[in-house]
C-alpha cells in the first residue's frame, strides 16, 4: 500500500513539473490576431499576454499612432492582470468549497 502511495505521489509530482514546463514554454510562443483585413494587429504569447498592438495609419491621425498604440497595448495587459486576479480568488473560492487548504494548487488550475 505504501508503495502505491509512493507512485501515486511521484506521478502527480511528474504532471505538476510538465504542466508548469508547458506553461512556460507558452510564454515564448507568440501568435498574432488580426482585424479589419489587417488593419489592425495584435501579437500576444500562447498564454495570452499581449506583446503589442499595431494600427494601420489609414485609421488615424500618424502623430497620434504610437501613444494609441501604447495604450492598447496597456489597457489589454491591464484586463488581463484584472482577470487573472479575479479568477484566482475565484478558483481559491472553489477549493475551499470542497475542504481544500486556502492556496493549495491541484495541478493545472
Amino acid at each position: 500500500m505504501e508503495e502505491m502511495l509512493a507512485q501515486a505521489q511521484k506521478a502527480a509530482e511528474t504532471i505538476q513539473k510538465q504542466m508548469g514546463d508547458a506553461q512556460a514554454k507558452l510564454d515564448d510562443i507568440e501568435v498574432e490576431g488580426a482585424a479589419g483585413g489587417g488593419l489592425v494587429k495584435v501579437r500576444a504569447t500562447a498564454r495570452g499576454r499581449i506583446l503589442g498592438v499595431s494600427i494601420d495609419d489609414s485609421l488615424m491621425k500618424p502623430e497620434e499612432k504610437q501613444m494609441v498604440e501604447d495604450l492598447v497595448t496597456a489597457a489589454f495587459n491591464d484586463a488581463r492582470d484584472r482577470a487573472d486576479r479575479v479568477s484566482a480568488e475565484e478558483m481559491d473560492k472553489i477549493q475551499q468549497g470542497v475542504g481544500l487548504p486556502a492556496g493549495f494548487k491541484l495541478p493545472g488550475m
